[in-house]
This record gives C-alpha cells, structure tokens and sequence, in this order.
C-alpha cells in the first residue's frame, strides 16, 4: 500500500536545564494512504509533539517525516507552508474558528488560504456536515458541537490527502463527541482521506483501523484498546 505518512527514527528533545527533555525517542511509522489511526497516551507522552512534527510545525532534533513521499525538512519553511494549506487539514479540542467570522467565512477562508476560494464550494461543505441553514451564525451562536461540525467542514472543503485531529472530542460531551466521531470518520472513509486521531479516549479506537500507543516518548501497535487505561 501507499504511504501517506512515515518518519524515521524521529527523536524530539528540548533544553530542559539538565532534566531529560526527550518528548520523541526514535519514532518509526508507516501509515497507509485513506487509514484512520487512533493515536492514545497519556499527558506528556509525545502525541502532541509527534502531531506538530506530522504537520512541520516543529523540526525533529534527528530523523526525518515523509508526507506523500515528500521529506518536510527539505521543502524548507515556504514549501511547508504550502503542504499546510493544501495537503493537510486540521481539527483542534477547541475548534479555532475566528470569533469574528461567520460558519460560512471560517470554512472558506481555507480555500482562500489555499489561493482557491470558492464560496459554492465552502457552503457544500457546511452542508456536508449537516449544519445547511446556519452559514451565517458566528461561533458564540453555535453549540459546541456546531462548532466542532464547523472546524470538520474547514477541515474538509480542500479535499486534503490527510488530516490531523487533536483532541476532537476532547471539549464535548460523550453523546456529541461520538456524533463528531461518527462524522469525522465517515467522510474521511469516503473521501479515502488518511485521519489520524490523538485522543484521551478510548472511544476513539471503535472508528480506527490501526491504535497506536504512546508511551515516553515512544509508539506501541495495539490489537485493540482492551486493557489500556483511559
């Protein structure tokens, strides 16, 4: 199968003063193309870090990521910004819709980002995702569901080859974020669109193809979510 995502021997550290401040020891992942990834661990276990380093938000201490057989540390700055904009799609705990712009404004504004606006496009995508009708209400005006409905259409409207979601649910109730769950995982399925999914909870393994652990700094394949600690 087709790589969408892979690293090799990725390490992450920080200057703590002295104290260990290694977040990524070794990191290697191959993760097919249109595959769904439940990414568990615990506080301080380096999902969010490796999440930053699949996105070229952050540079590794050594190793190197691949997106679509692109190595991000050789496009440079500008090429990574490029990737962002058309090649991934992002979906964060508390949504990151500007308070200022309307449901419909915050969707397009990733076409326009992407040098491709298109205001049919943007409200197909709000409708996608079941919120037709309310293109013109601002964040405040939508539950949190809503919103999270909102940042998956932003998410979505550039048809990217993978998405990145931190905490998707992390800010809902358990009956809104399995709603959320259901949706996100259902469009990226039909799309044949790559997810990968950090998460506290362990519902999220019931929608993934493939659960990964982490644990200090490293990843673990698991068979299933049985017997890990929420």
């Amino acid at each position: 199968m087709t790589s969408s995502i892979r690293t090799y021997d990725l390490w992450k550290e920080y200057d703590t003063g002295g104290h260990d401040g290694i977040a990524l020891r070794g990191i290697e992942l191959d993760i097919a193309r249109g595959q769904i990834i439940a990414l568990l661990g615990k506080s301080g276990s380096g999902k969010t870090t490796l999440l930053n380093l699949l996105a070229g938000l952050d540079e590794p201490t050594r190793g190197r990521v691949e997106i679509d057989g692109m190595d991000l540390q050789g496009l440079g700055e500008r090429g990574r910004t490029e990737l962002r904009r058309n090649k991934l799609g992002f979906v964060f705990q508390f949504f990151n819709l500007l308070p200022t712009l309307t449901a419909l404004e915050n969707v397009l504004l990733a076409l326009e980002l992407a040098g491709k606006p298109d205001e049919a496009r943007a409200l197909a995508s709000i409708a996608l995702v079941g919120l037709a009708g309310k293109e013109g209400r601002y964040p405040h005006e939508l539950s949190g569901g809503e919103q999270q409905r909102i940042a998956i259409a932003r998410a979505l409207v550039k048809d990217p080859p993978i998405i990145l979601a931190d905490e998707p649910t992390g800010n809902l109730d358990s009956h809104t974020g399995t709603q959320v769950l259901e949706l996100l995982t259902g469009r990226c399925r039909e799309s044949g669109t790559t997810l990968v999914m950090v998460s506290h909870s362990l519902k999220t393994c019931e929608y993934a193809d493939r659960i990964l652990r982490m644990s200090d700094g490293r990843i673990f394949e698991e068979e299933s979510c049985e017997g890990l600690a929420p």
